[in-house]
């Protein structure tokens, strides 16, 4: 039997299948982008399809209502295929794979702050320097009286021109040398690393092909940012961004190890991450740098630890179980061949060193591009992604934690949460006399709203709670135009009518939504509480907080404390520093010393496993609520009753 997916904005895909097969893991065997941030648990209600012919078995589900139903709409994670069908697979089921909000690298503030992130390495020390050389040479051409075999040719030409003892020809050049010297004449330039004494080879090529570059990538559990950089001036030659492909095997880490875990599962989820995402924009950036791949002689990745060990195809499944040991921390060895990524077969592929089964190498590299580690000052560095990672300390000592917050974040378990595509509210006012919205939508400037993204729940709920719309509890105490309640007394507050939304269907925000946007937000509170509780300090001691990640860039800082997910502290502490984990990963595939002050922060770092931290859950509990239980941590939030 047969199932057409037609695809709004595409083309039609048909797929063959059996009888019972489930329609979402049908579409992503045919590479259909269905976004399902449960994974297909049918909790989140993300994964809607219309079925427009055909019979499928599919149960109503409170993500679907009586009208919905009668139209066609199903979820797909819970349809099985009962025959041939045809089912509708809207625009924004697929816009996180099309139309994901990437950070603008390109933007002023995205390169003053990454441009300050290495000002701040230079200024502690570290040498942006590397050993990688190209040298042109020009070898004499063999003849009948000169039978001189062509390695030992190259080999004298490159002792001599690099003052070396020893040169090292590998395989994969030495299975290309004859064919390419003979190509240009015997003058080529050869790329390749010094190592002491020793020139090892990496490249050979047309004389004019002296570019010698590098890749930074930061794999995220949502977007993958990378830049393309110039290994001897440091130029960023290019810069490039999109979703993870890993995305429609769910939102977070844990879906994923999950479903990495089934028979082809780890494959599945290398070739989402490698074939899909790093492979197409390597091979982009280098064509808009007017570079060949192979001129790529060293690559570096700032990942989280999950997406580390996905991302070379070793198990994760220890990751997620107690005692939470991975695989590796640290790995080196690791070349470009050894994942078929398209740059020179034996550039080198740094992977900045896990910390523990919830902080990865993102944070280290994050930590090494704050300066965090160089300072007196106390200092709390905060990634705000799909999951929440936290650092305190100073010159003297890091301590680290994660706690598990994202998926809320990335519009998870909300009911119109979305991420940031177009249609996302990612900022928003309201006027206590009216209890109007005036809302910021992602996209044009005709753009209606979709759903609500990250930033935009934070404001919403910071402005429900300054108006007295909810209480600390975050329910509804106000009654207006805009506030709404079911059959059941749960109310809701809209902010766009059915007429004034995109989809036709209302976008608003209920007290099931703030309750589980407070329990992300006591996460990370209760995270930094305990953090410094570990360390004998209270908020107090903070100096200065550093807030780099996706979500953090356009995170009101205002509105964050004021519903207790940051600490109370001046406004003016609050430093957002963007793609830390992007700059950390430029300075360690630019700079050998980064490199390795990255390896000495992350050994320098202590773990703290929340989970198992006495008095843990204790400070979570008295964090679920607005602002917090003890209203003293937090003098300056505003509540206009």
């Amino acid at each position: 039997m047969k199932v057409t997916f037609q695809i709004e904005g595409g083309s039609p895909v048909i797929m063959e299948c059996n009888a019972g097969d489930n329609l979402l893991e049908l579409a992503r065997r045919g590479n259909i982008a269905i976004d399902a941030p449960c994974s297909g648990n049918g909790s989140c209600g993300k994964c809607r399809v219309k079925l427009v012919e055909g019979e499928l078995e599919s149960p109503q589900t409170r993500h679907i209502s009586d009208e919905e139903y009668a139209e066609g709409w199903r979820l797909s994670c819970s349809s099985k295929v009962l025959g041939d069908c045809t089912v509708l697979v809207p625009d924004i089921a697929s816009a996180y794979q099309s139309r994901m909000k990437t950070a603008d690298l390109s933007s002023p503030q995205e390169v003053a702050i990454f441009d300050a992130c290495q000002s701040q390495l230079k200024q502690s020390g570290i040498r942006f320097e590397n050993k990688f050389r190209a040298v042109v040479l020009t070898l004499a051409e063999p003849t009948l009286n000169d039978t001189m075999p062509d390695n030992e040719r190259l080999t004298w030409a490159l002792e001599d021109a690099l003052g070396v003892e020893t040169v090292e020809i590998p395989f994969c050049v030495m299975v290309r040398l004859a064919h390419v010297l003979r190509e240009h004449s015997f003058r080529v330039c050869v790329k390749g690393e010094l190592r002491g004494d020793t020139f090892r080879c990496m490249e050979i090529c047309a004389p004019e092909d002296t570019a010698i570059v590098a890749c930074a990538i930061d794999i995220g559990t949502t977007t993958v940012t990378m830049v393309l950089t110039d290994l001897v001036t440091g130029k960023i030659l290019a810069k490039g961004s999109s979703g993870n492909g890993q995305i429609r095997y769910g939102a977070d880490v844990i879906n994923r190890i999950i479903e990495q875990g089934k028979p082809g599962g780890k494959k599945k989820l290398q070739d989402a991450i490698l074939k899909e995402t790093l492979n197409p924009i390597i091979a982009n950036l280098c064509k808009s740098a007017g570079i060949s791949c192979r001129s790529i002689l060293r690559l570096s990745v700032g990942a989280n630890t999950t997406m580390n060990h996905l991302f070379v195809g070793v198990d994760a499944e220890p990751v997620r179980m107690e005692p939470y040991i991975p695989s590796f921390f640290h790995w080196e060895g690791l070349l470009a061949q050894d994942l078929s990524l398209p740059a020179s077969p034996l550039a080198p592929v740094l992977i900045a060193p896990n910390i523990g089964s919830y902080v990865g190498g993102d944070i280290t590299a994050g930590t090494l591009a704050s300066g965090i580690w160089d300072k007196d000052e106390l200092s709390l560095f905060i990634d705000l992604g799909t999951n929440g990672e936290i650092v305190f300390g100073n010159r003297d000592f890091l301590m680290s934690c994660a706690c598990s917050a994202g998926p809320a974040f990335e519009g998870g378990d909300i009911s119109c949460g979305m991420r940031a595509t177009d249609g996302a509210v990612e900022a928003c006012t309201i006027d206590k006399a009216t209890m109007e919205p005036t809302v910021s939508i992602v996209g044009d400037k005709d753009q209606k709203a979709v759903g609500i993204c990250g930033s935009g729940i934070i404001d919403i709920i910071s402005e429900l709670y300054r108006c007295g719309i909810i209480n600390a509890k975050g329910l509804f105490v106000r009654e207006g135009d805009r506030v709404r309640r079911d059959h059941h007394g749960m109310g809701r507050y809209v902010l766009a009518f059915e007429s004034e939304s995109e989809t036709g269907r209302e976008v608003s925000i209920n007290e099931v939504d703030i309750d589980n946007f407070i329990r992300a937000k006591g996460a990370i509170f209760s995270a930094i509480s305990t953090l410094l509780q570990s360390v004998d300090m209270t908020v107090d001691a903070i100096e200065n907080v550093y807030v780099a990640g996706g979500i953090g860039s356009g995170i009101n800082m205002k509105n964050a404390v004021n519903i207790g997910m940051f600490p109370d502290v001046e406004l003016s502490r609050f430093h957002y520093i963007g793609n830390s984990s992007l700059a950390g990963a430029y300075a360690m595939v630019m700079s050998d010393e980064a490199s390795a002050k990255t390896a000495e922060v992350a050994a320098n770092m202590t773990y703290l496993e929340l989970s198992t931290y006495p008095g843990y859950m204790d400070s979570f509990v008295a964090a679920c609520f607005l602002p917090h239980t003890d209203r003293s941590l937090f003098p300056h939030s505003v509540q206009e009753l």
